[in-house]
């Protein structure tokens, strides 16, 4: 007679694993054209790449378009659970994810320089799933930041408050840098400086052209 420990064990090995993410693949052309739709009526969180449609080969050949998708259950569920919803937008294949963050970055191949590039704005998030908070990583922020930077530097902003409003209209990833973390200080003491620096240059010009005139 097996002890409970020993039972427990046996439980475990026989068991089908169990995972809280999952990925598939869909084809445009094979999928329900509401399939999308199928997906929100669930309210799971997923996450939808972009149309991948510029992804090539080792032979240089352009793949079949595709999308890829993340599924986020709210506990843990067997590939079979997976697979059940999965069948029901034409998936293809049913794949535990080990490291959600890393996968949901290949979406838009974040960290793929040598693949086809795509918009993170293009990525859809459905059931309140936040593709920043899960994709986020602190280097994120100091390639945003030598952006804005450049951008202050090139267009000659001096005004925090002008700034906001560009980032507010023009660059929502530029906004999450600059108001959700602790950038604004920095940000706020540089274009003061830079507004000290227009000042002063301004009010030079107009004392030697008081002088030459004189």
């Amino acid at each position: 007679m097996l002890s409970r420990k020993e039972e427990r064990t046996i439980s475990k090995k026989e068991s089908p694993s169990r995972t809280r993410n999952y990925a598939t693949i869909v084809y445009p052309e094979s999928a329900p054209e509401n399939w999308r739709e199928i997906l929100a009526d669930l309210h799971i969180p997923v996450l939808i790449s972009p149309l991948h449609d510029k992804d090539v080969t080792p032979d240089g050949e352009i793949k079949k378009a595709h999308y890829h998708v993340i599924i986020m259950y709210g506990g843990v569920k067997t590939t079979a659970q997976a697979e059940a919803i999965i069948k029901k937008i034409g998936g293809v294949g049913v794949v535990p994810i080990n490291h959600l963050p890393a996968y949901a970055r290949y979406l838009i191949h974040l960290d793929d320089p040598d693949k086809a590039q795509y918009d993170v704005h293009d990525v859809t998030a459905l059931s309140g799933a936040d593709y920043d908070a899960i994709t986020y990583i602190p280097a994120d922020d100091l390639s945003c930041i030598v952006d804005m930077l450049q951008f202050i530097n090139v267009n000659q902003i001096s005004s925090f408050s002008v700034f906001a409003d560009i980032c507010a209209l023009e660059h929502k990833e530029w906004l999450r840098v600059l108001a959700l973390k602790k950038t604004s200080y920095f940000f706020y003491s540089t274009l003061n400086q830079r507004h000290g620096l227009n000042h002063l240059f301004l009010t030079r010009r107009i004392y030697n052209y008081d002088v030459k005139c004189n």
